[in-house]
């Protein structure tokens, strides 16, 4: 038996030996790691610099706002307060060759467009009367709408010749502003009236080819007036958006610290009421099958069906869920009865983690100061995208925009323009001839490389937001470790433990960190190639090619679980010895394997805690907002009406989402919490044998859950 047990423990590593000197993380260590700081740090000088030349190169305005013609933006500059682009012959957009389709983008089309201050909202065509002779212009056309440089007060062309050179649009219908540009409402053309028509077409063969021009990008919803309507209902309800936040922080709390005093109950309860669950299905798929007995309808009859209510007639299937339910129910029962004790301890270490908390609260608030991190990098990472995104100067074509015109194909998209000094007089053979933007540049050293950038600019932020997790990560383990390995409670805590071990981590395990980031960062990055691939493949990929993909996937999902579960123990293992990140990794690994069935029953009894606690904080908190928000109950004394709300699922969903980023950081903390103190529990079983020259640092629950206790007088405990 001493001799299965001893290869058993060289199997798995030696267990931990005592030493008289250790109480606690140690203080006397050194920087591990140091070539991958040194890489990570260059790589971050990199981010920095692929930051400062999208800066330098970009420019968001190509994305942020629309242009007209001549290549100037809307709504900022000499084009301030017309912040939308119309489109004179919005039919050019279907009717455009296929080689401008394919070189146009960002809602392009090859026909003359200007910046107004507000989309027409009627229907309008010019009438057949304008081109009889001695009929002005300007008694036809409309100067807001005519191109800023063309003056119909003082023009000497006629009306024919200002329709041909596309100076004035000869028609346009009910339009919604879309992301800056004038687009068809599509809901007006329901009551178009009998004038409106284009010589040359029908009115339905206008409506067809309208639709066909703008296609998927017209929307009869303007993205502007409704992001106008959701920042309404914020400013009216962002006080009580605030308290439900403040609400969820409280209730969350709450959960944390009641756990010190009610975690046996709590837990009980919660395996009781799964074990009652489960009771119940048995009970009523015994029932559903019972009254199936007389029906003689096999899964044979059915067949593969789609309506799930089907296979309910069939007896057969409720025997299989009373059989699952069952095993499922049986395999608690017996883990009940054989794991009692562990499960007793898995009880004891959550509340020792709340005892923990309750000492340090200063870790409670500590996501904070991760999430502002996180935040920096998520904004870091979308302005470089975007920056990149717009680099390089625009390029504008001269085009025709009336293709058939005699002489017009010599010129059509291979002459480059300036749209600022574009004279279309010099294009006599080619009246149609406009300056148009095509593409941005693309033929520079810096535009050539824009993918590749694009692609570090991915991995950069992948790596720096897991390093932060990291960060956090062994903060929080330094500091729940010094409260485990303090021998009396809280006397020998040391002071600001939390702020002790952030400099710790900082100064001496940065190299670590980024290592263990690292690994985790190009597990993602093969990940998100798989799904790249799988999606750009996925029309040509035979069955045989889905199902390797599909297994790829799951592999390296299982594998970015397995790497975020030891990197996590890892650094616990670092915050408390300060070793390098793979003997770290190595140590936390075997100390875990020598007790395989603690961690497994600890693991599954702090996952349902959490869904609890994280349950009981968002859904509680989103049934309360929406009973308010939809106007159910009243504030006594509030002058709020939920009447007055465009939108009123907007603020439930933003404190819904609110009230789960503060759960799952209260329970972040938390769960760090148990881990640490389980880690250092299983090394104190190991170091630690009760005599007075080697006690236990465990709490005295612990000792007589485990039927240990110490030979020399313990430590004093609230």
């Amino acid at each position: 038996m001493g001799k299965d047990k001893s290869k058993e423990n060289s199997e798995n590593g030696e267990p931990a030996q005592h030493d008289p000197e250790f109480n606690g993380p140690i203080h006397n260590r050194g920087c591990t790691d140091i070539i991958c700081c040194v890489l990570f740090m260059v790589v971050i000088a990199g981010y920095a610099v692929v930051g400062i030349l999208a800066w330098l190169y970009g420019d968001p305005r190509h994305v942020l706002y629309p242009r007209n013609s001549t290549g100037m933006f809307c709504g900022i500059g000499p084009n301030k307060g017309k912040p939308n682009v119309f489109y004179f012959d919005i039919l050019k957009c279907a009717t455009a060759t296929n080689i401008m389709a394919a070189a146009l983008n960002g809602l392009q089309c090859p026909t003359t467009q200007v910046c107004v201050k507000r989309c027409p909202q009627n229907f309008w065509a010019l009438s057949p009367l304008a081109y009889l002779p001695g009929k002005q212009p300007k008694d036809f056309f409309q100067q807001e709408l005519c191109l800023p440089s063309f003056d119909l007060a003082t023009t000497v062309l006629s009306v024919s010749e200002i329709k041909d050179r596309e100076l004035c649009p000869f028609f346009y219908s009910p339009t919604t502003p879309v992301l800056g540009r004038c687009l068809p409402s599509f809901g007006a053309f329901n009551n178009i009236p009998t004038n409106f028509s284009i010589p040359g077409m029908t009115v339905n063969d206008t409506v067809n080819i309208i639709k066909q021009g703008t296609g998927d990008l017209v929307s009869g919803i303007s993205a502007r007036e409704v992001g106008v309507r959701i920042f309404e209902d914020f400013a009216s309800s962002w006080q009580w958006i605030v308290l439900g936040l403040v609400i969820a922080m409280l209730v969350s709390l709450m959960f944390v610290l009641l756990l010190r005093f009610f975690a046996p109950i709590i837990i009980w309860t919660l395996i009781i009421g799964l074990l009652a669950v489960g009771a119940f299905g048995i009970w009523y798929c015994w029932r559903e099958y019972d009254e199936l007995k007389n029906s003689s309808i096999t899964f044979q009859d059915i067949g593969l069906t789609t309506n799930v209510n089907v296979y309910l007639q069939v007896r057969d299937t409720w025997l299989a869920f009373l059989i699952i339910i069952s095993i499922v129910e049986g395999v608690i029962l017996l883990t009940l009865i054989f794991l009692r004790t562990r499960i007793l301890i898995a009880i004891a270490l959550i509340k020792e983690s709340s005892k923990a908390v309750s000492y340090m609260m200063s870790t409670l608030f500590f996501p904070i100061f991760t999430f502002i991190l996180l935040v920096v990098c998520v904004s870091y990472w979308g302005i470089t995208a975007l920056y990149l995104a717009t680099s390089g100067a625009p390029i504008y074509k001269v085009v025709a925009l009336n293709s058939t015109e005699d002489n017009c194909q010599a010129v059509n998209g291979t002459e480059s323009c300036d749209p600022m000094a574009f004279n279309s007089s010099s294009y006599a053979s080619c009246s149609s001839a406009r300056c148009i933007f095509i593409k941005y540049n693309d033929e520079g050293l810096f535009q050539r490389n824009l993918f590749n950038l694009q692609i570090y600019n991915v991995v950069g932020f992948l790596w720096c937001v897991n390093f932060v997790i990291a960060l956090g990560q062994c903060t929080l383990a330094g500091a729940f470790a010094s409260y485990y390995w303090a021998f009396s409670k809280p006397s020998d805590i040391p002071t600001f433990p939390l702020a002790q071990s952030f400099m710790r981590t900082l100064r001496y395990h940065v190299g670590s960190l980024a290592f263990g980031a690292l690994i985790l960062t190009l597990v993602q990055v093969i990940r998100i190639i798989l799904e790249y691939l799988d999606h750009k493949l996925r029309a040509a990929q035979n069955g045989f090619a889905r199902f390797l993909m599909c297994c790829l996937k799951c592999c390296f999902w299982c594998l970015e679980k397995f790497i975020k579960f030891l990197n996590r123990n890892a650094y616990i293992m670092i915050a408390i010895y300060g070793k390098n990140f793979c003997t770290s990794a190595k140590n936390a690994f075997m100390l875990l394997l020598r007790n395989v069935v603690r961690v497994v029953v600890l693991d599954k009894i702090t996952d349902l805690l959490l869904f609890f606690g994280k349950l009981l904080v968002v859904g509680g908190v989103g049934v309360l907002s929406f009973y308010f928000f939809s106007g159910r109950i009243q504030a006594p004394g509030s002058s709020f009406q939920a009447s007055a709300l465009n939108y009123y699922w907007m603020p439930i969903i933003t404190v819904v989402v609110g009230s789960y980023l503060i759960a799952q950081g209260f329970f972040s903390v938390y769960s760090m919490c148990v881990d640490t103190l389980f880690l250092c529990f299983l090394e104190d079983l190991e170091r630690n044998d009760g005599s007075m020259q080697k006690p236990y640092y465990m709490s005295k629950n612990l000792m007589k859950i485990l039927n240990k206790k110490n030979k020399q007088p313990k430590k004093a405990e609230d």
